[in-house]
């Protein structure tokens, strides 16, 4: 098939190579020039994990195209996957300014029956805002379905092609066919491809989002609750995990999730409720908590050390999550800035993230050349993200390069055991 994605964020970027990788004829269009430009020259404007061997081997093989000119991308394909950013906004519902621009633009440049897809994640009702735009100015039939995107950030390749459902909202019978035989070869292995209206749809993305959201905030409140009586969140973490009806995953504490799915999919959902008049009592604990969460670290370490204004804090991981540069919502910016008021000097390091953080924070901080380069001089360690590489360090280059050993890790990566053999100072969350 012949295939336009508009937009080329993560969503966008992963979905049109992905649809090139199995051999459809991808065009994907950006308004940033100078983008559009070094993804035609073969460079990746974004870190994910495979997702650049297939960028290139496409572009190589032609399947893979750029441009700025939606124009050009609506004569291209009949399927139009709308990619676009639905940033939060001040009241904390999605801003769907982008998507509905295109769609009015759409409207006046179709010339024939189109299939627009809504993939990224908005509001119950926005398919029906994104066709009554294009019928103002359209003079041909098209359908809106509504298809939204599944992707973790850091699997997102594998998620796309391997995914465990596809979720199709629409009812017209011919924009189902084409898309069911779009997806047909991401689930040949029997996953489910399930059709619904758009508006269950649109809300089964963030009703997915919200409940994960949800079980990693309530495990970071027993997390607290342990330190408070005495248990172990770990053990109490593996009790829980083996119950079918629960499930091992999403319950490891931490210092709350991030991102750019999270944190937005569950105030939308919960400004969506209150527009609608109803109250989503446990998402607006859960944003409440999330937001706390992410400074669990601080009384720590401000208990610890009398004076912040005269040490160095060394921090490893940046990134909201492992195999990732997304530094959006990240909670290693959240104590970053508490700290940073304090006067405290802080070096950081990241594999992925550093230069999207020194383009926030610039000279402000320290940017290490290794994980190891962070630590000199330092007078505290304090672990955000949970890199692989983080898990089985030296001890003893750590004991060596701090000034006093001592850790605050916010991902539980080690052994309260292993540390106190090393000597080592250790905090960690709910144990």
């Amino acid at each position: 098939m012949k295939i336009t994605v508009v937009g080329t964020g993560y969503v966008g970027l992963v979905t049109g190579t992905c649809f090139a990788e199995t051999g459809n004829d991808v065009l994907c269009i950006d308004i940033d020039k100078e983008k559009v430009d070094k993804m035609k020259s073969g460079s990746v404007p974004i870190y994910e994990p495979h997702l650049d061997v297939i960028f290139q081997r496409n572009i190589k093989a032609k399947r893979l195209k750029f441009s700025t000119s939606l124009e050009k991308g609506l004569n291209h394909a009949d399927v139009i996957f709308l990619a676009l950013p639905t940033p939060e906004d001040e009241d904390g519902s999605a801003d769907l300014k982008y998507i509905l621009g295109v769609a009015y633009d759409i409207g006046k440049l179709i010339t024939s029956y189109k299939v627009i897809v809504d993939k990224s994640t908005v509001p119950v009702g926005t398919s029906e805002k994104v066709k009554n735009t294009i019928q103002k100015n359209a003079k041909v039939d098209f359908d809106v379905v509504s298809n939204p995107e599944f992707l973790r950030e850091g699997f997102a390749v594998d998620d796309f092609l391997k995914p465990e459902r596809i979720v199709i909202g629409s009812e017209s019978e011919k924009a189902i066919a084409i898309i069911k035989k779009l997806y047909q070869p991401f689930v040949r292995s029997g996953n489910p491809i399930i059709v619904m209206d758009e508006k269950s749809a649109e809300l089964t993305k963030y009703a997915a989002n919200s409940f994960l959201a949800t079980k990693i905030t309530f495990m970071n409140e027993i997390a607290n609750f342990c330190e408070k009586v005495g248990a172990d969140v770990d053990k109490v973490r593996i009790g829980m995990g083996t119950d079918s009806r629960i499930g091992k995953r999403f319950l490891f504490p931490g210092i709350g999730y991030g991102g750019s799915c999270f944190p937005k999919d569950v105030k939308a959902l919960y400004k969506s409720g209150k527009d609608e008049g109803y109250n989503f009592k446990i998402l607006d604990a859960v944003i409440d908590v999330n937001k706390k969460q992410k400074t669990v670290l601080l009384p720590k370490i401000t208990n610890h050390f009398e004076n912040l204004s005269s040490k160095k804090i060394a921090v490893w991981g940046l990134a909201f999550k492992p195999e990732t540069d997304d530094i959006r919502e990240a909670p290693a910016l959240y104590l970053i800035d508490e700290l940073l008021e304090m006067g405290t000097k802080i070096s950081v390091f990241d594999p992925e993230a550093m230069f999207n953080v020194e383009k926030k924070y610039g000279d402000k901080l320290v940017y290490a050349k290794n994980m190891y380069d962070a630590l000199k001089n330092a007078d505290a360690l304090v672990i955000c993200t949970e890199w692989s590489i983080f898990r089985t360090p030296s001890f003893e280059k750590i004991k060596k390069l701090l000034n006093v050993p001592v850790i605050f890790d916010g991902r539980n990566l080690y052994d309260k055991e292993e540390l106190l053999k090393e000597e080592i100072k250790y905090f960690s969350i709910g144990r």
